[in-house]
C-alpha cells in the first residue's frame, strides 16, 4: 500500500513549485495542474503516511518562501498500485526523439518498435522520472544527436544519474561503456532496478559518489559527460566537470533555468575558453553544451 498527500496551491504558484522540487530532487513529489479550472495540486506518494508527511513539513516552508503556501490542509489517502498507475496514465505517454522512444511500461504490449530503433520502458515507481521535463529532454536530446557522431567505443558518464535515465539511453544508444552515479544511495537502487526492468542489468556502472569522488575516478574521463543538475551546482563544480572531458568529447549540463544561462556559460567558457559552446532554450529551462578541442592540452 502506498500513500497519497496531496495539497492545493495557488495555481500561480506552480512554475516556483516545480522548480523548488527539483531543487530538492525528490522525484516522488510532482506538481498537477487543471489549466482550465486554474487550479493546481502538490502530491507526494510515500511507502507509509509518515514517510510522505514528514517530507511535506520538510517542504513546507521553502514552499511559503518561494510563493504563497498551501491553500488547505493536506489530504493523505492509501492508493493501491492500480489506483497509483492509472493516476499517472493521463499524463505520461510515450514520446521520441531520433532513433530512440521512451514509453509508459503499460504500454509494452501494444507498443510496435520501428526497426533499428530502441526502447525504454518508464515505469512512474517512485523515483523513475518520465524524462517528459524539459532539463531532462534537453539531455536526452543532446545524447541522441551526440551518439551519431561519437563511436559506440566512447564512454559516456552520467554525473548525479537520479533515476538512470540519461544512462540507460545512452546504453540503449549503443554506447559500451556507461557508468552511473549519484551522491543518493536511494537514486542508485532505483537506477539499477530501471536497468533490470528494461534488460540492462549490468550494462550501466552505477556507484554512489559525490562529483569530486565521481569525477575524480580515474576511469572517468569520457568523451560524453552528462550533467542534469541545478545551475549553483554546476559552477560550484565546474573545473570537475571540465577536467572529466576526453580530448574531443562532450559536456552537456542541463538542469539551468533560462535566465541562469549566461552565468553558467560564463563560468565554463572561463575555464575552457577555446571549447564550442552551443546553448538552447526549451520553455523555462536551458542546457549548454561544450565540446572539448581534439587536442590533448586543457585550456587551463
Amino acid at each position: 500500500m502506498l500513500f497519497e498527500l496531496k495539497v492545493e496551491i495557488f495555481s500561480e504558484d506552480v512554475n516556483a513549485t516545480d522548480e523548488l522540487l527539483l531543487e530538492y530532487g525528490w522525484e516522488n513529489w510532482s506538481v498537477l495542474e487543471d489549466v482550465i479550472v486554474r487550479r493546481a495540486w502538490v502530491i507526494g506518494i510515500g511507502a507509509s503516511e509518515e514517510a510522505v508527511r514528514t517530507q511535506w513539513c520538510e517542504l513546507l516552508p521553502p514552499l511559503t518562501t518561494v510563493g504563497r503556501g498551501p491553500l488547505a490542509a493536506p489530504e493523505a489517502r492509501g492508493l493501491a498500485d492500480a489506483d497509483w498507475r492509472d493516476s499517472y496514465k493521463a499524463h505520461f505517454h510515450a514520446w521520441q526523439f531520433g532513433r530512440l522512444h521512451w514509453v509508459p511500461v503499460w504500454e509494452r504490449e501494444e507498443f510496435i518498435l520501428p526497426p533499428g530503433e530502441a526502447v525504454l520502458w518508464l515505469d512512474p515507481g517512485l523515483a523513475f522520472g518520465t524524462g517528459n521535463h524539459e532539463t531532462t529532454r534537453l539531455c536526452v536530446e543532446r545524447l541522441v544527436a551526440l551518439a551519431a557522431s561519437y563511436s559506440p567505443d566512447g564512454r559516456v558518464v552520467d554525473a548525479g544519474c537520479g533515476s538512470g535515465i540519461l544512462a540507460l539511453s545512452a546504453a540503449l544508444l549503443g554506447f559500451r561503456t556507461v557508468a552511473g552515479f549519484d551522491n543518493d544511495t536511494e537514486a542508485v537502487r532505483v537506477s539499477e532496478e530501471n536497468a533490470a526492468l528494461n534488460g540492462l542489468a549490468g550494462r550501466v556502472n552505477f556507484f554512489g559518489a559525490d562529483l569530486v569522488v565521481g569525477l575524480a575516478d580515474e576511469k572517468a574521463s569520457a568523451d560524453i559527460v552528462l550533467a542534469n543538475i541545478q545551475a549553483d551546482v554546476l559552477m560550484r563544480f565546474a573545473s570537475q566537470l571540465v577536467a572529466a572531458v576526453a580530448p574531443g568529447g562532450a559536456l552537456v549540463l542541463s538542469g539551468i533555468l533560462a535566465h541562469e544561462n549566461p552565468q553558467v556559460l560564463t563560468t565554463f567558457t572561463g575555464l575552457a575558453p577555446s571549447w564550442r559552446a552551443e546553448v538552447r532554450i526549451m520553455g523555462e529551462w536551458s542546457d549548454v553544451l561544450l565540446v572539448r578541442p581534439l587536442s590533448s592540452r586543457m585550456d587551463s
